[in-house]
């Protein structure tokens, strides 16, 4: 049987799935606080970033894939209104459930919700004018099926998003990130009661393909005129392609 990786851990796909589950279910309710914490903040300018790459017009059908507690649907929203659709799509219901609560107490209705596996979409071919992915492709089971099953839902001339983090390109940058990642568990066990869910974190992303990598993953899969570019020296990246 297959392996891939959790973490540093090797474990076989079904049990990664329901791993990644639950560490995202043990700190939906904190998850945005965390955020900010070990961004400084930063995670919310790279989004907006993100959708201004999404080249969404009024009308249009946007995927917001592990969106998570909604940060992006809130910035897609705005796009696609007054009469699009924005469907956020997510492994764990709890984060969604958070989510569903922040987007509807900011009155956006534009937003659908749907729990789903990124690499089995519940969609109709070329059914999406755009997909985006925030910090979400690094947790994923089988990230190529994934760009794949993701290239399918696309109509021609659709754009995938992909907003992860990355390797930094300077050594000084890398070793202090490193040594900022470490305080990660400390703040997870004192602010979320759990420091294993925020060391996966720290080794999801340093098991993740570097841009170059990630890059080549994109037109493997069919994508595209495909690009990335990095944020705060590689520490995060933006990748995007488009379906022919």
């Amino acid at each position: 049987m297959s392996k891939v990786n959790f973490g540093h851990r090797q474990v076989s796909p079904e049990e990664k799935t329901e791993l990644v589950g639950g560490v995202f279910s043990s700190i939906a309710e904190r998850y945005d606080i965390m955020n900010d914490l070990m961004s400084l903040g930063s995670h919310r300018l790279f989004k907006r970033m993100t959708v201004e790459l999404s080249e969404l017009r009024p009308g249009d059908k946007v995927l917001d894939l592990a969106g998570g507690t909604g940060d992006i649907s809130a910035l897609l929203a705005p796009k696609v209104a007054p009469n699009g659709v924005v469907v956020l799509a997510d492994l764990t219901a709890d984060m969604m459930l958070v989510g569903r609560d922040r987007l509807l107490n900011q009155g956006l209705t534009e937003v659908e919700f749907c729990q789903a596996r990124g690499e089995q979409l519940p969609f109709a071919d070329a059914s999406f004018d755009c997909v985006t992915i925030g910090f979400g492709l690094r947790n994923f089971t089988d990230k190529d099926g994934a760009l794949r099953d993701i290239l399918r839902i696309l109509k021609p001339g659709g754009v995938l998003l992909v907003l992860e983090f990355s390797k930094p390109t300077n050594p000084l940058v890398e070793t202090g990130y490193k040594a900022f990642q470490a305080l990660w568990p400390v703040m997870g066990s004192a602010l979320v009661g759990d420091s294993k869910s925020y060391q996966y974190l720290i080794e999801s992303i340093r098991e993740h393909p570097e841009q170059k990598v990630l890059k080549l993953m994109l037109a493997d899969a069919g994508f595209t005129d495909t690009e990335y570019h990095d944020l705060l020296g590689g520490i995060a990246a933006i990748h995007r392609g488009k379906k022919p």
